[in-house]
Formats: structure tokens, sequence, C-alpha cells
């Protein structure tokens, strides 16, 4: 596997632990609040879900558009 692959592969399977951990750990979590998406809402989501949900999005779109941006500037 070449360098790309392996960062690739690496993100994933990271943000994708990081998602089952989310999901193990929000089993009991009683604060809920609705998200506004532009003109409609989501149904009532655990607090510490849509931090989690940001916080792993963030770290996968940061990190497979820096290992695109990479591989244009070679």
């Amino acid at each position: 596997m070449n360098i790309l692959s392996k960062k690739i592969f690496f993100t994933i399977l990271f943000n994708g632990s990081l998602f089952v951990m989310l999901l193990i750990g929000i089993q009991n979590s009683s604060n809920k609040k609705k998200v506004n998406i532009f003109i409609n809402e989501t149904i009532e989501l655990p607090i510490s879900f849509i931090i989690g949900i940001s916080f792993i999005s963030g770290t996968l779109t940061g990190s497979l558009l820096n290992s695109v941006n990479r591989k244009t500037k070679n």
C-alpha cells in the first residue's frame, strides 16, 4: 500500500473507532436538544452525540482534505 492509502485507512479506522465509543458512551444520556438545520429541526438528540459527531466529522474532513491536498502538490 502506498502512503496515501495508509493515511486514509488509518483516518477512517480511527474515526470509526471514535464513533463506536461515542455510541457506547451516550447510552444513558438524558440531556437532549434539537438541532436547527436550515429550515427544519432534527429530533431530540443527546448533547454528547451532537458534540461527538461534529468532532468526528471535523477530524475526518480535515484529514481527508489534507491527504488530497498533499497528493495534488506532488
